[in-house]
């Protein structure tokens, strides 16, 4: 896969809804119905983060589940690629990039959110032909000013920012003509997942769903 044809199909996932649920799953039990949930609430592009031991397991039991797009966020690896692609993961984000990441995603055609937070990172991103990348951790390195700020000599790339994004801020970044979503944990509280409260996350997801961009 190239740079090219993965920021295509980055895109597509982006497209999908205005937010991209970031989630820490603890229990494989807990992976249907939160998947499910989500995608009943119009959310249905999924990120699985790789910080729990069952996260390989929750993403295989997500993939199974009608009208989701499930991803594997915090690869950090080739390892961690190969893990993901074998797991049903179809899109990959991490928090940063370097060629040996990007060289395994592109060989295992996974496409990739790379990790972003300066201008710098933006441009050896767009010299290898990315136009689609992550922004992280979104409100630690300037917000939505800072993402509006790279987005004036970069226009080139687009962005899905993550980190420290609410439902009280998410329209700062999706007013951006250089945001397409956002990702975000708020719509998956752990009180909620550990208490079984599917209706309540499909509620948080509709109203995350609804936003404007």
């Amino acid at each position: 896969m190239t740079p090219q044809e993965a920021s295509k199909k980055t895109a597509e996932v982006c497209a999908l809804a205005p937010v991209v649920p970031v989630l820490v799953v603890n229990d494989v039990a807990h992976a249907r119905p939160l998947a499910e949930a989500l995608i009943a609430g119009g959310l249905p592009a999924l990120e699985v983060t790789l910080r729990t031991p069952c996260a390989l397991d929750v993403i295989r039991e997500m993939a199974k589940v009608e009208g989701g797009v499930v991803g594997a966020g915090t690869l950090l690896t080739p390892a961690d690629v190969k893990a993901a692609v074998e797991a049903g993961a179809t899109f990959g984000v991490s928090p940063g990039a370097t060629d040996t990441l990007l060289d395994a995603c592109e060989a295992a055609d996974l496409p990739l959110l790379a990790g972003t937070c300066t201008a710098s990172d933006v441009m050896r991103l767009l010299e290898r032909g990315y136009t689609v990348a992550k922004f992280f951790p979104a409100e630690a390195n300037g917000g939505a000013p800072a993402l509006k700020g790279i987005g004036a000599p970069l226009p080139q790339m687009k962005f899905c920012p993550t980190g420290g994004i609410s439902l009280k801020n998410a329209n700062d970044y999706l007013s951006l003509p250089n945001t397409l979503c956002v990702g975000g944990s708020w719509v998956a509280p752990s009180d909620l997942v550990v208490k079984g409260d599917w209706k309540a996350i499909e509620e948080l997801a509709r109203e995350a769903a609804s936003l404007s961009r």
